[in-house]
């Protein structure tokens, strides 16, 4: 849970474990000291048990106040300075109940040691208790939020504590302490406690690594990162309960083997678990976590069952299990901590992901084998790091999504603690860029830049005189070139992914029309440079992004509309695009109450499958600001500035305000859309043509969209036609998208009726002549003549242009193929085949 407030990624949960184990580490092995001298070791338990959950009580105001005065020193903090005070923040908050935790750990051992319980199952069913804490939130969270969740954690807590202090006072304990020498004997020997902390070094390292890889693949939201942990914490239980008996057979000198190898193997087969995934077609949000759970487990099992087994093992072989038990535990935590660290801030950046994972197996396959007495293991040492070679870079992206990048090529990869960034060429010479793999950004294709390049358009368009603009989130450049056309301007982004940033500048140059030279990018997270600067802006744009993954829906939070509304000049706005086919529309319905309670005048406009919510802070000034901004500019710009779509299209774009209701709000504390989406993909909510249906009953008529625009009696006629337009349109795509597809097409073409200027319209009418074409040239027309009129539609369609070059080319016209070659290069630069024809 408490990842979730120190930020986003691997980078929060590398926070919140690396405290956690520096508490827990180092209370462990106080109580390995202190345990042995107290008497009534259940008694002390049972307080510290109920402090920790008073604590826990606490800890949300702790964080509230935390939280407000990290925003406060925020604007005098860089990025790592920042994040450094999260962990500080992290440190503070959780080492003191993990430091109970740990003397607590030690003290349940030294209350068992004189009855039959055993540190395995003590271990192991205390391990089991942290399943069940990684899966509750998946539960809590949702339902009842975040400081509920704590309140029920601290109730459960204060319940064990108040049996433990039941238990203390019927059971008959021992009241005498231990010699000092007597615990110095207790102690393991320092190498060993050293060897087994670079273990726990090594299995942190893996649970961030598959975190990573297995989140990657399984798309990362807040439920896979719960399962991830949950089944990583099962194996250890379960290690620790059932393979200590193994200590009696040869068979416990194979698990550094065991570990090594399985590691390996989870490596090489990663792809294909990436390609089952992505083939996979499950029929309930139930059923996806079940079958990804099993086959992480497949993977993952056998080498936390190992891990877990070594522990209770141990402590036998270096003296009495129980005292033992407790120094390697707090050794193994601390080694845990120091491995949070070093994989998040070294292994990550250098080696990847992928190679961390490599080297931790083969670092606690070593360390492990200094204990095994026969030295034949060592001898398949040697193979294993001929594996690890080989497996030392992630496989590209057309083997672990063979589906959807079937045929590409990886032509740039960047991986850091924050996120992991791939672009890839398609075959047909397009660029795709991916972040964690799965969530595609951007991509070159000649649809999708006018798309980008509409975010920024939109936003400049609604303002009167806009002379800054922000873009939280870049991408690849793309949209911010739509502000190009404007003048004056002064353009900024931020961005937190490197690897974003660099494609940008050096593989989305030939579409972002080299905008990255015109634009001051900041390397930071959005909150906290919206926490940090002291600029203000005309306008504010935030890009689209997946809401359903970890971390992401608190970018669509109360709170983050409120630090960017606290960064406009008194007639700023602004945008946040959504993209319809990621949400259900309770899901939307909260995102835009949330924005409404930000921005009292918030209003909708609709482009394409994306809905833009426009806030602006103060009045909504309606057409009049469009139109007077436009007037400024000679007709080329203007014609620029509106994609070619004129202004009345862009008005016509208009879907009304956004009313007040009631309901529950996106909340960095109630955290809502993250985990209801990836429930709503499953069970049937997230569907667009209902999605659309929906915004069609909330569509303004044409008389009260004009009463709110501002606009004039004698501009009625242009309005009517845009606007209408636009609904057909949208009818259009929910009839085909349930099926219609005549009657769409018929919708489609009363659209272009209405309004050919509008770019959507005029795309999806070419693209259905492009089908029936056949059909043209079997009633006499010639393929020329049909595809002149595909172009007299959309000039710029593409398949239409292609088709035309090659008719030309065969018919022999060089110089008129070669003409529709350059228009298509225009367009489409990257394309594969207009760059490599001589």
């Amino acid at each position: 849970m408490l990842s979730m407030q120190f930020g986003v990624s691997i980078f929060g949960v590398v926070l919140t474990v690396t405290a956690y184990m520096i508490g827990l580490g180092s209370g462990s092995l106080a109580g390995a000291r202190w345990a042995p001298r107290w008497g009534k070791p259940l008694y002390i338990f049972a307080i510290l048990e109920m402090a920790i959950a008073l604590y826990a009580l606490l800890l949300p105001g702790l964080m509230h106040v935390t939280s407000g005065w990290m925003e406060g020193w925020a604007a005098q903090l860089s990025l790592v300075q920042w994040y450094l005070l999260q962990g500080i923040e992290a440190l503070c908050l959780l080492v003191i109940p993990a430091f109970a935790m740990g003397v607590g750990f030690a003290l349940i051992l030294k209350f068992v040691e004189e009855t039959p319980i055993s540190l395995a199952k003590i271990y192991g069913f205390n391990t089991i208790g942290g399943v069940f804490g990684a899966l509750f939130p998946l539960w809590s969270l949702p339902a009842l939020g975040w400081t509920d969740s704590i309140r029920i954690v601290a109730a459960l807590g204060l319940i064990a504590g108040s049996a433990a202090l039941v238990i203390s006072k019927r059971a008959r304990l021992t009241a005498g302490a231990t010699s000092k020498s007597e615990i110095r004997l207790q102690r393991p020997p320092l190498q060993a406690l050293l060897i087994y902390a670079g273990i726990g070094a090594g299995s942190i390292m893996l649970e961030i690594g598959w975190i990573r890889l297995y989140g990657m693949v399984m798309l990362r939201t807040e439920y896979v990162l719960g399962v991830i942990l949950a089944v990583f914490l099962l194996g250890i239980a379960l290690g620790s309960l059932l393979l200590p008996s193994l200590k009696k057979h040869s068979m416990t000198e194979l698990i550094p083997l065991v570990i090594g190898i399985g590691v390996l193997i989870g490596l090489w087969l990663l792809p294909a678990t990436s390609a089952w995934v992505e083939r996979s077609d499950y029929q309930s949000f139930f059923g996806a976590l079940t079958s990804q759970a099993l086959i992480l487990g497949v993977f993952t099992l056998p080498i936390t069952l190992a891990l877990g087994a070594w522990l209770p093992i141990l402590a036998n072989r270096y003296g009495s299990a129980e005292p033992s038990g407790v120094w390697f535990y707090g050794a193994n935590c601390l080694g845990g901590a120091f491995g949070a660290v070093v994989g998040c801030l070294v292994l990550i950046p250098v080696v990847g992901s992928f190679g961390m994972v490599a080297l931790a197996g083969l670092a606690i396959a070593c360390l492990g084998l200094i204990w095994v007495k026969p030295r034949w293991p060592w001898l398949i040492f040697p193979c294993m790091l001929i594996a690890a070679w080989y497996l030392r870079s992630m496989p590209p992206v057309h083997e672990l999504m063979p589906k959807i990048e079937a045929g590409s090529q990886d032509i740039y990869h960047y991986e850091d603690a924050i996120a992991q960034t791939h672009v890839v060429q398609q075959q047909d010479g397009q660029r795709v860029l991916l972040s964690d793999l799965q969530r595609m950004d951007a991509s070159s294709d000649p649809a999708a830049v006018e798309i980008q390049m509409d975010q920024a358009r939109l936003a400049l368009l609604l303002h009167r005189n806009p002379r800054s603009i922000l873009f939280l989130g870049l991408g690849t450049g793309i949209s911010a070139a739509g502000s190009k056309p404007f003048p004056g301007l002064v353009r900024s982004a931020v961005e937190l992914s490197r690897g974003s940033i660099y494609a940008a500048k050096h593989w989305f140059a030939p579409v972002n029309d080299n905008i990255m030279d015109q634009l001051q990018v900041q390397r930071d997270d959005a909150r906290h440079y919206l926490n940090t600067t002291q600029r203000q802006y005309d306008v504010i744009v935030g890009d689209l992004f997946h809401p359903d993954l970890a971390g992401m829906g608190s970018l669509l939070s109360v709170q983050q509309f409120k630090r960017a509304r606290d960064h406009l000049n008194p007639d700023g706005i602004f945008v946040q695009w959504l993209a319809l086919n990621q949400f259900d529309i309770q899901s939307l319905n909260v995102v835009m109450r949330s924005f409404q309670r930000v921005f009292p005048n918030a209003q909708i406009f609709m482009d394409g499958m994306h809905l833009a919510l426009v806030g602006p802070n103060g009045q909504f000034a309606g057409a009049s600001a469009l139109l007077e901004n436009l007037s400024r500019m000679p007709a080329e710009l203007q014609s620029q500035s509106t994609g070619g779509e004129g202004a009345w299209t862009w008005l016509g774009r208009y879907w009304g305000p956004i009313v007040e209701t009631k309901g529950p709000l996106q909340d960095e504390w109630v955290p809502y859309v993250e985990f209801k989406l990836p429930r709503a993909r499953y069970d049937g909510s997230v569907n667009l043509a209902s999605l659309m249906l929906w915004l069609l009953q909330r569509h303004p008529a044409p008389e009260e969209a004009m009463k709110i625009l501002g606009i004039s009696e004698s501009d009625k006629g242009k309005f009517g036609r845009a606007y209408v337009s636009t609904e057909l349109t949208v009818r259009a795509w929910a009839t085909s998208v349930q099926g219609d597809v005549e009657k769409a097409t018929n919708l489609i073409w009363l659209a272009y009726q209405a309004n050919p200027q509008d770019h959507w319209i005029a795309s999806a009418l070419a693209d259905s002549m492009m089908q029936s074409r056949m059909q043209a040239t079997q009633q006499g027309l010639s393929e020329g003549d049909a595809l002149q009129r595909v172009l007299k539609i959309f000039p710029n369609h593409v398949n239409a242009l292609r088709s035309l070059w090659h008719l030309e080319e065969s018919a022999g016209n060089v110089k008129l193929a070669e003409s529709y070659r350059l228009r298509l290069h225009g367009i489409s630069p990257l394309d594969a085949e207009t760059s490599t024809a001589p």
